[in-house]
């Protein structure tokens, strides 16, 4: 599991670590580790070229005492003070004895042009509103340069705590960062930002609080969630998951849906909609009925929406039942909030960015520049577990506690049906006995790793990620067995 903490959370537990340290210890710990991460990427520090872009933090400070590390193993290494009056005075030391050099913005320009890497040390965890004016014309020249770019903690530009890119921003091909993952680093669009991710480790861990703000499952992590058959297991001690799908104008998506529950752990599919002779056709161990979502039979979880059109009494009638729901695509807009809010048994809303968009009543644009308050805020509107689909998949539940992000998704997987196949999935885990929140963060992490077998670099359907997903969950499963956590 990788977790992601606040700003205030961070500053706390660094405060109580550096009270039991040496002064100064903490920043060289960090300093040590970001030196080590320049020197992997440099590959041979010797007579190498490091231009540092140092603001007036301590962000700044981790830059220059990594830079005097650098030097001192022969590499070149070039200041570029954006704050001359605030630059942290121990680390400007450190890398002049070191025999690095010292410039101004205004004279940047050489520097940057002859660079085989360049350190971001520009603004820290605390910065907000994207970079300043006087720092934009150096990002716009690093990117030319083409030179690698290592951000020291965070991306300068980008807001630890929520994701959101309000301005221009420095893009960083790695950034190290201490202590624990940040939220920004986690959750686009950030994220995009920041490219590869290395953690530091300098110690923070035991004064962080057990409970993070954000948190990114990882293979022995949904391993532990899936569903195993015991030896007494039937179909019905498995788990039935119903079905409420399609529609004559989409007959495809019940078939999509129903090939994703198939593959999700639960023993049986019962189908009631009006493409049973579809699904019947592709799939024909499903159980059919045309009676209506009450008179189909025992289920233990609905999935209700997918190319539904117009049909709200199914939606409504599926929202009555006592037990798990996922609700997605149609169902969505069908489904009445009020009804939502009084259910009792748990709600799992699957929607992509411009639905999510609809239900709060803001522009698609809003929810996507800030995804980690719209899954918040859609979560707490509905009294419902929300699964927020796009280039980060976030689950938020309705009370609160972590939100949940997804690593394991591709831009592939934004073809039509895709998001079918994940409510058949989810809603399957749903009826195998897993919470709104588990079901929902295992089906987006198997099904983003499907994505990834279906495509292999190339286009995929909907249909070829449904018959991947055996092989994503025997991946999880393997990858977690003794001896091979990942």
């Amino acid at each position: 599991m990788r977790n992601a903490y606040s700003v205030e959370t961070v500053r706390t537990a660094e405060r109580a670590l550096m009270a039991r340290l040496p002064d100064g210890a903490l920043m060289q710990r960090a300093a040590a580790g970001l030196a080590a991460a320049c020197a992997d990427l440099l590959g041979r520090v010797y007579g190498r070229r490091v231009v540092l872009l140092v603001g007036s933090g301590d962000n700044g400070g981790d830059a220059l005492y990594a830079g005097a590390r650098l030097a001192r193993r022969g590499a070149g290494v070039t200041a570029v003070l954006l704050a001359p009056g605030r630059t942290h005075p121990g680390g400007l030391a450190a890398l002049r004895r070191a025999g690095g050099t010292v410039t101004g913005a205004e004279a940047a320009g050489a520097p940057l042009d002859r660079a085989d890497l360049v350190v971001d040390g520009v603004v820290g965890i605390g910065g907000k509103g994207g970079l300043r004016p006087e720092a934009v014309p150096l990002a716009e020249r690093v990117a030319r340069s083409g030179a690698p770019v290592v951000a020291v903690d965070l991306p300068s530009g980008v807001e630890a705590d929520t994701g959101e890119v309000r301005g221009a921003a420095v893009r960083a091909d790695v950034t190290v960062t201490f202590g624990t993952h940040k939220p920004a680093l986690l959750v686009d669009p950030a994220r995009e930002y920041a490219g590869t991710v290395r953690l530091v480790d300098i110690g923070l861990g035991a004064h962080l609080p057990a409970e993070p703000e954000l948190q990114a499952l990882q293979h022995a992590d949904v391993a532990a969630l899936l569903p195993r058959p015991a030896a007494e297991s039937d179909k019905y001690r498995r788990g039935v998951v119903g079905i409420a799908a399609g529609s004559a104008r989409y007959p495809g998506a019940a078939v999509l849906a129903v090939s994703g529950a198939l593959r999700g752990g639960a023993g049986a599919v019962r189908y009631v909609g009006p493409a049973g002779q579809a699904v019947i056709a592709r799939f024909p161990e499903t159980l059919v009925s045309d009676r209506g979502p009450r008179e189909a039979g025992r289920v233990q979880a609905w999935v209700v929406g997918p190319g539904a059109g117009d049909d709200a009494d199914t939606v409504a009638e599926v929202l009555a039942a006592d037990v798990p729901v996922l609700v997605d695509a149609d169902g969505l807009r069908l489904a009445d909030r009020a009804a939502v809010r009084a259910r009792t048994a748990p709600t799992l809303m699957t929607p992509h960015a411009g639905e999510a968009a609809a239900l709060l009543g803001v522009a698609r644009e809003e929810v996507e520049a800030a995804r980690l308050s719209a899954v918040r805020e859609l979560a707490a509107a509905y009294r419902a577990t929300v699964l927020l689909k796009g280039s980060t998949t976030l689950v938020a539940g309705p009370d609160g506690g972590p939100v949940r992000v997804n690593p394991t998704g591709t831009p592939y997987l934004a073809t039509a049906g895709s998001g079918d196949v994940l409510s058949g999935l989810a809603g399957s885990l749903l009826a195998a006995g897993l919470s709104a929140a588990d079901a929902g963060s295992a089906g987006a992490y198997l099904h983003g790793l499907a994505g990834r077998f279906a495509a292999d670099g190339a286009p995929a359907g909907a249909h070829d990620v449904a018959e991947a997903l055996p092989r994503a969950w025997r991946d999880v499963r393997d990858a977690a067995a003794p001896g091979r956590l990942r």
